[in-house]
């Protein structure tokens, strides 16, 4: 148990609820928008992604994920006048050091092409000899910005496993090529709402449920 505040600190920041009403998705990746949206449905919110509101990407200059969600977010609120909600997520892989990591999508190139991204991260671990492990993680860092510059960032993380070739055509990113510990399938073989329940973002999206709402 923690013991009381002094004097000298600053008190605790309130978590603060969001209220019923429109939120901007700062995302222009329409698999994270169609993900988020679904994991919104229940709670009396209309989302609506960056991209239709003519939203501008920002750089994303942060060093962890935690850091571009929140330039992302309050980017968005700022400009829109609206709460907004941002994701940054990536595939960290264990042998290559953590690697893509924050630069997940880079990896894909200016075309997002994650056929290739998915091709880089396979030539980098078969290059590492025929013993490398294939222990991999999704993180998921979701952040949730006011007009007024308040914020609220949660976290989420699933571990699982690298395959090849890749498997299945539902998800986005590198969903092909991971197993989750615990399943036999692929996220781009995962029946959409199963992938809900288990994965990173599901997995920060609750912690944010529990919050704000």
């Amino acid at each position: 148990m923690s013991g009381p505040v002094s004097d000298d600190e600053p008190a605790p920041q309130a978590i603060r609820k969001l209220q019923p009403g429109t939120l901007v998705i700062a995302s222009h990746n329409e698999g994270k928008v169609r993900e988020i949206r679904t994991l919104l449905a229940p709670y009396g919110v209309e989302p609506v992604s960056a991209a239709s509101l003519g939203l501008p990407e920002p750089d994303e200059t942060g060093t962890t994920f935690a850091a571009n969600a929140e330039l992302k977010a309050r980017q968005a609120a700022d400009l829109s006048g609206l709460p907004a909600l941002s994701d940054d997520s990536g595939l960290c892989v264990e042998a290559l050091g953590g690697d893509p990591g924050i630069f997940s999508a880079r990896w894909a190139g200016a075309a997002k092409d994650f056929g290739l991204a998915m091709r880089l991260v396979h030539q980098q671990l078969e290059d590492k000899g025929p013993t490398v492990g294939r222990d991999a993680h999704f993180v998921c860092a979701l952040s949730l910005a006011w007009p007024d510059g308040h914020i609220e960032t949660f976290e989420g993380r699933v571990d699982g496993i690298l395959v090849w070739p890749p498997r299945g055509t539902r998800g986005f990113g590198y969903d092909p090529i991971f197993v989750a510990d615990g399943h036999d399938v692929t996220f781009g073989e995962m029946d959409p709402d199963e992938k809900h329940r288990i994965s990173h973002r599901a997995d920060a999206f609750a912690k944010l449920v529990s919050a704000v709402f």
